[in-house]
């Protein structure tokens, strides 16, 4: 391993920390609806625990009401069963061969619930990228130890790797504020 392959990866797993946490972020519930808030949803189809979009097709009805339709009419229950067992706080409806979700305004109390849980996922995040930083400065120090770098070398990739670290913790940062106006806004 290289100095060049240790700030490669440690670039790719900041990299991928920011991917958990948009979707992480994406999870939480905001004002409005969103078919994302169903994509953890499983639903028992003949015995075997599966997503709700591979039983039924999510779309949104309008601005506060999700749609789910069942591609078989005997998942209909199985489906709302699900959605009212997956703790979202949504009570979904039958109407005919679809199903509704109507997704209740969040009351202050609620929004500042969720800010909170927001704080939470981004600190979280920046846990992981400081854990991945400090991964990489023992690599490039065992490099050096082992003579495959100079101390120089060793000093300016730590460097970088300080640089790296502060852009993807910038950009949590971002992200965190984007997520906490969007819940706050009513």
């Amino acid at each position: 391993m290289t100095v060049v392959d240790v700030k490669k990866n440690t670039e790719q797993r900041m990299q991928k920390s920011i991917e958990t946490l948009k979707a992480d972020l994406s999870k939480v519930r905001t004002g409005r609806a969103h078919t994302g808030i169903l994509d953890h949803v499983m639903v028992d189809y003949y015995g075997t625990a599966t997503n709700i979009t591979q039983v039924a097709n999510v779309t949104l009805v309008d601005a506060r009401t999700i749609g789910v339709q069942p591609w078989e009419k005997k998942m209909i229950s199985a489906i709302e069963k699900a959605i009212r067992d997956a703790d979202l706080g949504l009570n979904p409806s039958t109407q005919g061969d679809m199903i509704r979700v109507p997704t209740p305004p969040l009351t202050e109390e609620r929004r500042k619930e969720m800010v909170k849980l927001v704080k939470t996922e981004g600190e979280d995040a920046k846990i992981a990228i400081r854990n991945i930083r400090r991964d990489a400065n023992e690599s490039l120090k065992k490099l050096l130890k082992d003579k495959a770098c100079s101390e120089d070398d060793e000093r300016r990739a730590q460097d970088d790797v300080q640089k790296l670290t502060d852009k993807f913790v910038s950009e949590v940062d971002k992200l965190l504020a984007e997520k906490e106006k969007e819940v706050l806004t009513v």
